[in-house]
């Protein structure tokens, strides 16, 4: 589900279908509310054979969003600890056959390769961008936090995470839109 905030800023909830992707534009400001799930290198590892022997996922990622973290332990009285977001250009190599598994979003930090951003247009995906550097602050965001997988991975284990409001912006749609590039467009001074 994707509709307009009173804010401007689209208020996102998974499952997302294509028609939810398709509304999305590199540079909106959304809120997710509802479940994200965790995975990082060492569990993009385990999914990765799994996929390509045809195998069962330990989580069902049609339509969902897989958010690039691992998070730091919990204080005592705290629902999670730091929940910042890693690079998402390290995943690039799993991402179009999640994507092509019915996956609807990845979120991260910093750029993605082309072959992803052919394999969002292709399978109407999407890349979130999450504020780096702000995991204290993301943290807030989380209202319920269950490893659902590996969970001998640690901080690495895939984790069901229900949030409210967690802030994010559209990177890449699956138009062609690249906020990093419309970016550095807009801004390039031209050569005289």
């Amino acid at each position: 589900m994707v509709k307009a905030g009173a804010d401007g800023v689209k208020e996102v909830g998974p499952p997302l279908s294509d028609g939810d992707v398709e509304s999305l534009r590199a540079g909106d400001r959304v809120r997710i509310t509802g479940v994200l799930y965790t995975a990082r290198d060492a569990a993009h590892g385990r999914l990765f054979p799994l996929i390509e022997n045809g195998e069962t996922l330990p989580i069902d990622v049609r339509g969902q969003i897989i958010y690039y973290t691992g998070p730091s332990p919990a204080r005592p009285g705290e629902i999670v600890g730091s929940i910042g977001p890693t690079t998402g250009g390290r995943m690039d190599k799993f991402t179009p056959a999640l994507l092509r598994l019915g996956l609807k979003a990845t979120m991260g930090k910093g750029a993605r390769s082309q072959p992803v951003k052919d394999a969002l247009r292709q399978h109407k995906g999407v890349y979130f961008g999450a504020i780096g550097g702000a995991g204290a602050v993301l943290s807030r965001f989380v209202k319920r936090v269950e490893i659902v997988a590996y969970e001998d991975l640690g901080t690495e284990a895939i984790r069901r995470l229900e949030v409210e409001n967690f802030p994010a912006i559209v990177v890449n749609d699956c138009h062609g839109g690249d906020l990093y590039q419309d970016g550095m467009r807009a801004y390039a001074r031209e050569e005289t």
